[in-house]
């Protein structure tokens, strides 16, 4: 059995993924256990009590990163069985695979970190599976040693300048893609990201229009509207790289996405023609105009209305965070059309045209007004807040042309835009883990630069673990979607598992930094400053954590397709 001195790479290459394919077995049963349990306790008639649930919800979201980390595991083993396949399983891949498991193996067995403070123990939901398993020990007690770390870093210093580390696991298009995106994003926004972040500026229309001529926010669009008709494989790999240069660069292309995606599902035959080809060619920049004050995720509860004037819809209300809002030309907007409902099923959603502001007069529309809502980070887009007063809205951009589809048609995207942002989440944290490795080389301290020392070098080697197990989880959120099969629960993995892993490299990057992290200008405290939204948007991590948990329970009660 390998000790604190060895590696598992010198063990015999098929014994190390024999090894990590036996572990999954009993962690997997171990799940099962746990879904029973609280299938048992939430839903014991086959439908879920929401009260019993609620009051059970540390162990549901216990239940839900237990899931998270199986799933991540599934998904490395894969990874490492194709790359192995075609020959391309190195000492490096071998080396983030063993850490990969030896660490997840002993979170699950002694408790997952949910966030800082919060800890999810298998005693949480009741159970005590047998984990005993030999392959389980040996990972556990000889994959994620200081020496494994120590020459996962060694290999990372030498890894000829490429922008990941290891291989991902792409075809050979899609690393095509990789490679435009990172040195687009490596000479056209990585050099100017601090300042724009600094200086709080909206990211130059320049970089929009250069975006729009590669064709970010056509990617996904079918060809026969104007886009690339791309994967959305590729839809994470662009916004990975260009979040990798600057998360408010990556997330320019997320507003399109969102609203092609509900046009796609929701519109008209006449919607799709004439709003598509426009967004795919960035004539057109939208907005998600979702979110009111003091509703959050609860969009249920949105009081925001839309009335009948003649032809016309009158939307009145007041809504926030909403994301490059002033710059937008149409909003797409959720709003209660039907006043005697209070709840999901009253609301329908709009296509709303607007100018575009300045930063003088942000919203020359009549009927709408707002203003800016200052941030920590994420700040290249700003963020508003925006009253509406009998606002004009044309019948026909009532989005299908039916209403009280607004949650419907609002629930089919929600898997393309947790599979992207956990995309961005993978982009931050790779930043994160460059910017920190770069300085751990340069600054010197006691004679040798800080990546000489093990507790420097053991965080970067598990920035890099963690980035690739989030890769691996993300890319086959994206495989799913683009087979066609439902991946809500899957894709609010990668988003939940995501976040969490961005938010640690860019705390642990800053950590590495000392006292300079915490100066305004080194980047790395501007990356901590963005890693931190991830967390909260496009579904915060209580709230995935629920929806996974009941997602689970659901499946184990026969009612999952």
């Amino acid at each position: 059995m390998p000790h604190d001195g060895q590696t598992l790479p010198e063990i015999l290459l098929p014994d190390l993924l024999a090894l990590t394919r036996q572990a999954l077995s009993p962690v997997e049963a171990a799940l099962d256990a746990a879904t029973e349990i609280l299938r048992q306790r939430t839903a014991p008639g086959g439908r879920i009590d929401a009260a019993a649930l609620e009051a059970d919800q540390h162990a549901a979201h216990a239940l839900a990163w237990l899931a998270t980390y199986v799933e991540s595991l599934r998904q490395m083993q894969g990874w490492a069985e194709r790359l192995n396949t075609e020959g391309t399983f190195g000492e490096l891949e071998a080396l983030l695979h063993q850490i990969a498991f030896g660490e997840y193996l002993s979170q699950i067995i002694g408790g997952i970190s949910m966030s800082q403070g919060e800890v999810a123990r298998l005693s949480d939901i009741g159970i005590a599976p047998a984990l005993d398993d030999p392959a389980i020990t040996t990972l556990r007690l000889g994959a994620n040693t200081s020496a494994a770390r120590m020459r996962l870093v060694e290999l990372m210093r030498d890894n000829g300048g490429r922008a990941t580390f290891g291989a991902t696991g792409l075809d050979q298009e899609l690393e095509m893609i990789r490679d435009q995106f990172r040195r687009y994003a490596d000479e056209r926004v990585a050099p100017d990201a601090h300042g724009w972040h600094l200086r709080d500026e909206l990211i130059p229309m320049e970089i929009i229009t250069e975006l729009s001529d590669m064709g970010v926010f056509g990617l996904t669009i079918p060809e026969e509207f104007g886009g690339l008709g791309m994967s959305k494989a590729a839809m994470a790999v662009v916004s990975e790289e260009l979040s990798r240069g600057y998360i408010g660069v990556g997330s320019l292309g997320t507003r399109s996405e969102i609203a092609a995606e509900l046009i796609l599902c929701g519109g008209t035959a006449d919607q799709k023609a004439e709003w598509l080809p426009r967004i795919a060619s960035g004539e057109v920049l939208p907005t998600a105009v979702f979110t009111e004050p003091n509703t959050g995720s609860d969009l249920g509860a949105l009081r925001t209305r839309a009335v009948r004037d003649g032809d016309d819809w009158s939307i009145t209300g007041n809504k926030t965070w909403i994301t490059h809002a002033a710059r937008a030309n149409v909003m797409t907007v959720l709003a209660r059309t039907e006043p005697e409902t209070t709840d999901y099923r009253g609301l329908s959603l709009f296509l709303a045209e607007k100018t575009p502001g300045d930063c003088a007069h942000p919203f020359p529309n009549e009927g709408i007004s707002g203003g800016e809502i200052e941030v920590l980070g994420y700040r290249g887009m700003k963020e508003y807040e925006l009253g509406f007063d009998g606002f004009t809205v044309p019948d026909a951009n009532l989005l299908g042309g039916a209403t009280g589809q607004g949650f419907k048609q609002l629930m089919q995207t929600f898997e393309s835009a947790r599979i992207q942002t956990a995309a961005r989440a993978i982009g931050v944290a790779q930043n994160a883990l460059e910017v920190a490795m770069q300085y751990a080389e340069d600054r010197k301290q006691f004679g040798k630069p800080l990546i000489a020392f093990p507790r420097v070098s053991g965080k970067l080697a598990m920035m890099a673990v963690e980035i690739m197990v989030a890769r691996q989880l993300t890319y086959f959120s994206a495989r799913e979607k683009d087979a066609d099969r439902r991946c809500d629960l899957e894709a609010g993995m990668a988003k939940l598992l995501g976040a969490r892993v961005a938010w640690a490299a860019a705390d642990n990057g800053l950590q590495i930094h000392g006292g300079n992290g915490f100066a305004l200008e080194y980047q790395i405290s501007r990356i901590l400053c963005d890693a931190r939204i991830l967390n909260i948007f496009e579904g915060a991590a209580e709230i995935q954590a629920q929806v996974i948990a009941r997602r689970l329970i659901d499946i184990a009660s026969g009612r999952g397709n």
